[in-house]
């Protein structure tokens, strides 16, 4: 029988990769492939070791790998559809792969934008003295929803309020990384980061044999110790546990997966109560007191008797336990005024405020629709830019303007002259592409990173990071609620 010919790639990638039928079109940047034709240097090894694959034998691996992510059960909800809400998450088996050095300038500015982010946390709830230079508009705080007055003056460990940050960066035509956003309240995903890391070594054990890669395996072990970290000032031995909203939560396999991996408690609200001044848990053998909280329930659900009073999700009196300074809350009550999509302009000059250093990575320039000169701008160039809502998420609640029809324009030029504050404005960026095992071969797919940042006794992270992929052709939206995938992220060690 004449063997399968190799359909996937002929010769030396030049321009293009070939796939059945199709080549792949010119684009601003490529993780793997050069403007010259050559391949990039992380990933020569790898292509040395797959050109000679056919769509048969990559076909085999992508099955396996669905068969894994099936038998652990690793899937996300989407809501709001009739038909059943879990899916597997899609996982694409080429790796996106990132060199030492280029890590080392990501660790950095990751580090740095991070500690900013807490001294900004502090302040705000504290003296106040960003908003009293002038650098930060007062009304982009006190208006703010995300901004809890209960947490005004009250002092929490190590003054540490992001403990676990997710930062989505994006890699662009001019070889930079660019902030996209920073999610500092409930981060997810990183469950898919350790989940892609098993199936690609049992994929492709050659590859990590050959070259140091990174190891990502440890991140719950990093978890733990940051957790036990930030417990409340003189307990030796702190009790951690995981506070998850249940299982009908998108993110429920995270909660269960992380709590294993820590060997801690998954618990849910039922099973915590306040005695006195302390959290306790139920227990088969009685009351054990909780020092530290790991919630994956926002703000507004965690206490009925402050927050939300229709809340089913909360613990009764839990805020007077934290603000006492009992309990840590991880992360702080009250991030989620530093995540907002119109503060995240303001991070560069957070950086420059309390650090004194010009930020290492850069924000993507960014309209904010409050502002009357922005929002005129940005209503006569709808079809060029993505507007977001402030509070969005999920890849919902933004229009694509390139993408877009006129009438979805004309739909969110109304939705932004009724409220303009909620709104802010991005130039499309040219995301970079990454090689994609899709239905038709191999083809270039945009990405963007989110790597994890642990803020502890250190700020810590893992190299690399959940390399997200939109799996549909020229579409620059790559949460798996909007047709994305994930891949593994590869950080070579030298």
């Amino acid at each position: 029988m004449r063997p399968e010919p190799n359909i996937l790639f002929e010769g030396r990638i030049k321009a293009s990769v070939r796939s059945r039928g199709s080549g792949w079109a010119a684009l601003p940047m490529d993780e793997m492939n050069a403007p010259d034709g050559t391949i990039r240097k992380p990933y020569s090894m790898f292509y040395d070791g797959i050109r000679g694959m056919t769509f048969a034998q990559l076909n085999l691996k992508r099955g396996e790998a669905a068969r894994y992510f099936h038998r652990q059960g690793i899937t996300f909800s989407v809501y709001g559809e009739s038909a059943a809400t879990e899916r597997l998450i899609p996982f694409d088996i080429i790796p996106r792969i990132i060199s030492s050095e280029q890590w080392r300038t990501l660790e950095s500015g990751l580090q740095q934008r991070v500690c900013a982010l807490n001294a900004f946390l502090h302040d705000i709830y504290h003296r106040q003295e960003i908003l009293r230079s002038g650098r930060i508009p007062s009304e982009m705080i006190f208006c703010n929803p995300q901004y809890r007055v209960e947490m005004h003056g009250i002092d929490v460990p190590r003054d540490l309020y992001i403990h676990i940050a997710g930062v989505d960066l994006v890699h662009t035509g001019d070889n930079d990384y660019y902030v996209l956003e920073d999610n500092l309240r409930t981060p997810s995903g990183v469950s898919y980061m350790l989940a892609n890391r098993r199936i690609s070594m049992r994929l492709f054990p050659e590859f990590f044999e050959r070259q140091p890669v990174a190891p990502v395996e440890h991140y719950p072990n990093l978890l733990l110790d940051t957790l036990r970290s930030v417990a409340p000032e003189g307990v030796r031995d702190p009790r951690a546990v995981l506070l998850t909203p249940g299982p009908y939560n998108s993110a429920y396999f995270e909660h269960t997966f992380l709590a294993r991996q820590m060997g801690i408690d998954l618990v849910e609200p039922q099973d915590l109560f306040v005695r006195g001044h302390a959290v306790y848990m139920r227990t088969t053998k009685g009351a054990v007191r909780v020092h530290v909280i790991y919630r994956r329930i926002d703000d507004e659900f965690l206490d009925p008797l402050v927050f939300n009073p229709d809340s089913i999700l909360g613990v009764p009196g839990l805020l007077s336990v934290y603000r006492a300074g009992e309990v840590n809350l991880i992360n702080a009550v009250g991030t989620g005024v530093a995540d907002d999509k119109a503060m995240y302009i303001y991070v560069p000059e957070m950086i420059r405020f309390y650090l004194g250093e010009e930020p290492i990575l850069k924000n993507v320039p960014t309209y904010a629709l409050r502002n009357p000169e922005d929002r005129a701008y940005v209503l006569n160039h709808l079809n060029e830019l993505v507007v977001k809502e402030v509070h969005g998420s999920g890849g919902y609640g933004m229009l694509v303007g390139p993408a877009s029809t006129s009438k979805e324009r004309e739909e969110f030029r109304l939705r932004i002259l009724r409220h303009p504050g909620n709104y802010i404005a991005q130039p499309t960026l040219a995301l970079s592409t990454c090689p994609t095992f899709v239905e038709t071969g191999i083809a270039p797919r945009h990405i963007d990173l989110r790597p994890f940042v642990l803020s502890g006794r250190a700020i810590q992270i893992v190299p690399g990071g959940l390399t997200r992929v939109a799996l549909r052709e020229n579409s620059l939206v790559v949460n798996s609620s909007q047709g994305g995938g994930t891949k593994d992220t590869w950080v070579l060690e030298n």
